[in-house]
């Protein structure tokens, strides 16, 4: 009878905490499985890149950071948020100071004046943030060819949105 409360105590239907957990888990999970996803036959182009578009319901090619983070969302089986924008990511009900594993951060572009790059925190490494960006390259673009693990210092994130 322990081994059957143990198991239903860790299971994705159990009461509490464990919810968000294996919730928050999952999404994570579904992030890091698109590492190693790239552009292919053009800039912002690709199989998976006009995936991630018109789950927002934009054509490829475009930017698709913010459709990156959106379609991870919905894979995990959240409605919000759906969009290609990724100022539209830091709504202020949305807002929170500190990252941790699942929020989603937004780099501010002074050439822009907004928000121009956005990812999702897969962990914290002291003053770093590890996460998970799309339209990325190795030297941390907002316009690269694919999907990335990057680490950067948290003094480099304007904004923190909870989406779960």
């Amino acid at each position: 009878m322990g081994i059957v409360w143990l198991a239903a105590a860790g299971s994705s239907w159990s009461f509490g905490r464990n919810i968000i957990s294996y919730e928050k888990n999952n999404f994570i999970e579904i992030a890091r499985s698109q590492i190693g996803i790239r552009e292919t036959n053009c800039e912002n182009c690709g199989v998976a890149v006009k995936g991630y578009l018109s789950y927002v319901g934009i054509k490829s090619p475009a930017p698709w950071c913010a459709a990156f983070v959106s379609w991870c969302f919905g894979q995990a089986g959240y409605a919000r948020p759906r969009t290609a924008w990724s100022p539209a990511l830091f709504p202020r009900s949305r807002l929170v100071t500190a990252a941790k594993p699942g929020i989603v951060y937004g780099i501010f572009f002074a050439s822009m004046k907004r928000i121009g790059h956005c990812g999702i925190t897969e962990r914290l490494q002291g003053d770093f943030i590890v996460g998970l960006e799309a339209n990325t390259s190795l030297a941390g673009s907002r316009e690269g060819d694919g999907v990335y693990r990057k680490v950067r210092h948290k003094r480099s994130i304007h904004r923190y949105a909870d989406w779960l």
